[in-house]
């Protein structure tokens, strides 16, 4: 398994090896994916705009699709 996703498995709370994962940590785990890509979204969005102030149009959309909250 990659180690980006078990590091974001273990952030969820649960096992890493991969044979299963808890309805209570799957909702967590799904989180820490879409806040991971809207992280990429903004370090794209600060690099070519200079402004790091707001969250991207982009990482904006995807947290209001998920329901995703900080």
């Amino acid at each position: 398994m990659k180690e980006r996703i078990k590091e974001l498995m273990a952030q969820a709370g649960t096992d890493t090896s991969g044979k299963w994962m808890g309805v209570e940590h799957s909702e967590k785990f799904a989180e820490l994916i879409v806040m991971k890509c809207c992280e990429i979204a903004n370090q794209q969005y600060t690099a070519t705009t200079g402004l790091d102030d707001r969250d991207s149009w982009t990482a904006s959309e995807m947290k209001k699709y998920f329901g995703v909250t900080e």
